[in-house]
């Protein structure tokens, strides 16, 4: 019986990692418990992530990978109705996520992340940035420059959704409350911009 390939243990150790996260959150993730998941010892983590931080990293990595392919699958008739949906793609990665969101978010602190974590997180707002732009060629949106309304609407959407994820809304329907705020905020922009 051949030895398992090494980019297979490194998924294996991921995936038990995410189901950690997932169920038990952040805090629960140790080497020993994420090896153990795996069905591996605990040196095949010190092997492929040189410990907790790095496989903290490569959780924080690939989250960030899964918010940009989910809301790069963001469909819409235009470029502004793209952005809407992306905006809606962000939600729906949060609040099935939510784990994830918050260790992306609300915990970098802790996972130190190298400039290759920090650069793909700054791809996730990038590709807002270019939702933006795109959608400017079409109408006016808000006032300053792409990056401008992209951190205003980015600021929007994570405060709306890090107060549904604290259970702090006061809303009887969060799906329709989100939709109401989002046509506001986009609206509003369309405004701004004509001002």
């Amino acid at each position: 019986m051949g030895r398992t390939p090494s980019r297979d243990v490194e998924e294996g150790l991921l995936r038990a990692a995410e189901q950690i996260l997932t169920e038990e959150g952040p805090e629960a993730i140790t080497v020993r418990k994420v090896a153990t998941c795996a069905g591996v010892a605990p040196m095949g983590v010190y092997n492929r992530f040189e410990g907790k931080q790095g496989l903290l990293e490569a959780l924080f990595i690939r989250g960030f990978q899964q918010l940009q392919a989910m809301v790069a699958s963001a469909n819409g008739p235009d470029a502004v109705a793209r952005l809407r949906a992306g905006c809606v793609k962000y939600r729906e990665f949060a609040i099935g996520h939510p784990e994830h969101y918050r260790l992306m978010f609300e915990r970098m602190h802790e996972i130190e992340p190298t400039e290759r974590g920090m650069l793909e997180a700054f791809a996730s707002f990038d590709q807002l940035v270019g939702n933006v732009a795109a959608a400017r060629s079409l109408r006016p949106l808000g006032a300053g420059s792409d990056v401008d309304v992209a951190q205003q609407i980015w600021s929007a959407l994570h405060g709306a959704v890090s107060l549904e994820l604290l259970g702090i809304s006061f809303a009887e329907d969060p799906d329709a409350a989100f939709e109401a705020m989002l046509d506001a905020l986009l609206d509003g922009m369309v405004v701004a911009a004509r001002g």
